[in-house]
């Protein structure tokens, strides 16, 4: 069966390759994702700028080359790189979860695709570890200048800072932190964040994801057992709350249409790198690959097929809307992407079902 999920995610790979992959502003050795498809002219010329978008293109295309190691892929994601330095203008903006997803998508791109940027890791790792803010009831913020600590911040930086560079301690103390301040009592679940001392209680899959990915990393590189658990717990709760019939809750477009793919990408890390000490993390591993499965096998049953690709639905349980030219495209209000009026016109969307396929095909293998 993995060759199965291999193919498909390959498919999935060339979908985006063909519809959203382009230079920027027309220069060589430089390639972004065109934010929506069909594209209007201004997206076309990436006069929109989604970061974190982009830095989860670079991680796509890593998982893709430990799925099937190409020299040329190597020089894509190079590109991609570069191009996200020259949009952006430089490695560093406001917001620290954005930062938070190129730091994990630059350090994997080193790790296991051989394309090395070890100033711009330092530059976003000091970034995170300045941020740190335990007497403003933090955490680190969600954005510079701001009281809002969350999880999308967080857990990212978390696992980042956990992978990298001898920061274990700061990466224990971020989780401890989440542990303490946003889980839900009753459903075990990750709230959204805290905000001037007032919980935010709003339930991302994104966040589970990160958390997920934070605690999987720690019980992996610590002897402390309490990781393990708390990795234990969250997957029993995304079963219970965040998946219905067993399929990954979608979010729709814009932002959250890469919700329920970071969701993905963290139950098959479950998998992978889990430690598997006793019966509860069997459990706990079996219950994220069946996860994993069926939203990516319900995602593949309800995709479209454009010229013999897919194109994934923003909810993985209903059948994928055509988009159109035409229909209302995506707007960025008050530091959030909302969705385009079909949201499988959104790049975020078909990157969550590629992100997915690929995450099916790593649970596959094991």
């Amino acid at each position: 069966m993995d060759q199965v999920w291999a193919n498909r995610a390959a498919s999935a790979e060339a979908a985006i390759e063909r519809r959203h992959l382009k230079r920027l502003w027309g220069m060589p050795g430089t390639q972004l994702g065109v934010v929506a498809w069909p594209a209007a002219r201004k997206q076309q010329w990436f006069g929109t700028w989604h970061y974190w978008w982009q830095a989860h293109l670079i991680d796509n295309l890593v998982d893709a080359q430990v799925r099937d190691p190409r020299p040329e892929r190597q020089t894509e994601i190079r590109r991609q790189i570069r191009a996200h330095w020259l949009r952006n203008t430089g490695w560093v903006n406001d917001y620290y979860d954005d930062m938070a997803w190129l730091a994990l998508a630059l350090e994997r791109a080193e790790r296991l695709a051989g394309v090395a940027q070890p100033r711009a890791q330092k530059k976003l790792a000091d970034q995170f570890v300045n941020a740190w803010v335990p007497e403003d009831g933090g955490g680190i913020p969600w954005r510079k200048q701001d009281q809002f600590f969350n999880a999308p911040a967080n857990g990212p930086a978390g696992i980042f800072l956990a992978r990298y560079d001898d920061r274990l301690r700061r990466a224990q103390q971020m989780a401890d932190w989440i542990e303490e301040t946003l889980i839900d009592p009753e459903t075990h679940l990750v709230f959204d964040g805290i905000k001037a001392g007032s919980l935010v209680r709003a339930q991302y899959t994104y966040c589970q994801g990160v958390v997920l990915g934070l605690e999987t990393e720690l019980a992996a590189r610590t002897d402390d057992p309490d990781h393990a658990v708390r990795v234990h717990r969250l997957v029993a709760a995304v079963k219970e709350h965040m998946a219905p019939g067993g399929v990954i809750r979608g979010a729709g477009g814009g932002d959250g249409g890469l919700f329920d793919g970071i969701l993905a990408r963290y139950l098959a890390l479950v998998v992978t790198m889990l430690p598997q000490n006793d019966p509860q993390d069997a459990a706990a591993r079996d219950t994220a690959r069946s996860l994993v499965l069926d939203s990516a096998q319900a995602a593949w049953n309800n995709r479209q097929t454009v010229d013999g690709l897919p194109l994934f639905a923003a909810f993985w349980d209903r059948i994928a809307e055509m988009p159109t030219a035409a229909s209302k495209e995506a707007q960025f209000v008050e530091g959030a992407v909302n969705a385009s009026e079909v949201p499988e016109r959104d790049l975020s969307v078909q990157l969550a079902g590629w992100m997915l396929m690929e995450a099916a095909h790593a649970v596959s293998q094991t």
